[in-house]
C-alpha cells in the first residue's frame, strides 16, 4: 500500500492559516478536555458541600405536622437527587425522603460510597446527641448533572474558536498584505523597468528579501547600463577605422607598382592592427564592467607579486625602446581583490608609461604600504600631462595631447579600463607629477589587509 504525505500549501498565507487553525484546535481541544475535567470535579465538590450543608440544616430535628408526618417531606417523584433518612441512636429509621429508598445504615461518619439496589451512593453521614441524619445521592445522577454541567463549560470554547480563527484570517491577510501589493507591483513591471521595489509597510521578516531584490536590481541595471555603453562605444570607435580599412583597400587596389603596393599593404596592416587593438580594448572593458557590477571581490593579492609579474612581462616591450623599466621598490603588501584584474590594472599603467615616452626614458614601479592604505605607483620620465587634462584622460576615448610625447597609436581606453578596475576595488586613481623623474605619476591608492 502506497502512502502519499500530503505537502502544506505553498502560499505563505494559507501555510500560516493551516498552520494556526491546527494550533487553535489542538489548543481548543487540550483547553476543553482539562475545563471538563475540571467541571467534573468541582461539581463533585459542589455535591458534596450541598450534601454536608443538608444535613447540617437537619441537625435541630424535623418539625411535624398534626398528621404525624414531617414538614417539607417530598413526595416520591418530587425529588430524586437527594435522599434524606434520619435514624436513632438505636438503628430505627424515623425519617426517609424518597419512598421505597431505603438504604443501609452507614456504620461510617463523613462521606462514604454505598452499594446498594443495583448502584453505588454517595452518602454523607452526620450524628448528634440523639440521631444519625444521612444524605445520600445517587452517582448516576451525579454523573449526569456533573456532565450537563462540564458540556456547558464547554459551550463558550466551541463559540470562541470560529470567531478566534476568523480573527486570524483577519490578522494574516492584513499583515500580508504589503507583500500582495509588492506581488502586484512586480508582475504589473515592463521588462526594462529596473527601478527598487517600494519597501514601506513590509514586514521586517519580509524586508531583507525585497531589500536584496532591490540590490539585484541595481547589479543588473549597471550590467545593462555597460552593454549599452559597449555597444555605443564599439560603435562609436569601430567607425574610423573601418572607415580607414576601406580607404587603405581602395588604395592598395590601385597601386601600380611594387613598392606603392607594399606601402599600402604595410598601411593596411597597420590599420588592422589598430583595429584589433581597439577591439580587444573594448571587450576588455565590457568584460571589467561586467565584473564590477556582479560584485564579488573576497581574494586575498599580494600587490608586490603583481608588480613583480607585471615588470617581467613589460620587459620585452619596454626593451624594444631602449626604455629603463624597473621595480623601484616593492614592499610586501595584502590587498583585497581580483588578481586578473589587478594584473590588467598594473599591464595598462606600465603600457602607458612605455608608449608615451621617448626612447631611453625610465619607467619605475613601486608598492608602498601607507598606514592601511596600499599605494601602487608608476612614475615615468616622459613629457607628462597638463594638469587641466588630467580628469578627462580618464574618459573613455580621450587622448590628451602631450608636447613632446611619440605619437603611438591608441583608443584613449587605457585609463578608462584602470579607472574601473579601480572603482571595482574600492580603490582611488590619481594623477601627478613625478617628483624624481619629472614625467606623470600615476597613484592607485587602496585599502590593505
Amino acid at each position: 500500500m502506497n502512502l502519499q504525505i500530503r505537502r502544506l500549501p505553498t502560499a505563505l498565507s494559507k501555510r500560516l492559516l493551516l498552520l494556526i487553525c491546527a494550533a487553535i484546535a489542538l489548543t481548543a481541544m487540550l483547553q476543553g478536555a482539562f475545563a471538563y475535567r475540571n467541571a467534573l470535579a468541582q461539581t463533585d465538590t459542589l455535591f458534596d458541600y450541598q450534601m454536608q450543608q443538608t444535613a447540617f440544616a437537619l441537625r435541630a430535628g424535623l418539625p411535624v405536622d398534626a398528621r404525624g408526618h414531617a414538614q417539607g417531606t417530598p413526595s416520591e417523584d418530587e425529588n430524586r437527587e437527594f435522599i434524606v433518612q434520619v435514624w436513632t441512636n438505636e438503628g430505627l429509621r424515623i425519617f426517609e425522603s424518597a419512598l421505597g429508598a431505603a438504604l443501609p445504615q452507614n456504620a461510617v461518619l463523613g462521606f462514604a460510597d454505598v452499594n446498594a439496589r443495583g448502584t453505588t451512593y454517595r452518602v454523607f453521614s452526620l450524628q448528634t446527641r440523639s440521631q444519625v441524619i444521612q444524605v445520600a445521592q445517587d452517582m448516576r445522577v451525579r454523573r449526569l448533572l456533573a456532565r450537563e454541567a462540564a458540556w456547558q463549560s464547554l459551550l463558550p470554547i466551541a463559540l470562541l474558536v470560529p470567531l478566534l480563527a476568523l480573527a486570524v484570517w483577519w490578522v494574516v491577510r492584513s499583515s500580508l498584505a504589503p507583500v500582495q501589493r509588492v506581488r502586484r507591483e512586480i508582475a504589473s513591471r515592463r521588462p526594462q523597468d529596473l527601478s527598487p521595489v517600494a519597501m514601506d509597510d513590509l514586514p521586517d521578516e519580509v524586508q531583507p528579501l525585497v531589500s536584496e531584490f532591490n540590490a539585484l536590481l541595481s547589479r543588473m541595471q549597471r550590467a545593462f547600463e555597460a552593454q549599452r555603453h559597449f555597444v555605443a562605444d564599439a560603435a562609436h570607435e569601430l567607425r574610423s577605422p573601418l572607415a580607414a580599412l576601406k580607404l587603405q583597400v581602395q588604395g592598395l587596389q590601385r597601386a601600380s607598382d611594387d613598392a606603392a603596393r607594399a606601402q599600402a599593404t604595410a598601411r593596411l596592416v597597420a590599420g588592422i592592427d589598430r583595429a584589433t587593438k581597439v577591439v580587444e580594448q573594448l571587450m576588455l572593458l565590457a568584460h571589467q564592467e561586467e565584473r564590477a557590477a556582479a560584485g564579488g571581490i573576497d581574494q586575498r593579492v599580494r600587490l608586490d607579486d603583481i608588480a613583480r609579474q607585471a615588470v617581467a612581462d613589460a620587459a620585452p616591450f619596454a626593451a624594444q625602446r631602449h626604455i629603463d623599466l624597473g621595480l623601484a621598490q616593492a614592499a610586501e603588501v595584502t590587498v583585497a581583490g581580483r588578481a586578473d584584474a589587478l594584473q590588467v590594472l598594473m599591464r595598462n599603467l606600465i603600457d602607458n608609461a612605455i608608449k608615451y615616452s621617448p626612447e631611453g626614458a625610465t619607467v619605475d614601479v613601486l608598492v608602498q604600504q601607507d598606514g592601511d592604505e596600499a599605494l601602487l605607483i608608476v612614475d615615468d620620465s616622459g613629457p607628462g600631462i597638463p594638469a587641466e587634462h588630467r580628469a578627462d584622460v580618464m574618459q573613455r576615448f580621450h587622448r590628451a595631447a602631450r608636447e613632446g610625447a611619440a605619437q603611438v597609436p591608441g583608443s584613449g581606453l587605457g585609463l578608462a579600463i584602470v579607472e574601473s578596475i579601480a572603482r571595482e576595488h574600492g580603490a582611488q586613481v590619481t594623477l601627478d607629477t613625478a617628483p624624481e623623474l619629472g614625467g606623470l605619476r600615476v597613484t592607485v591608492r587602496m585599502a590593505s589587509l
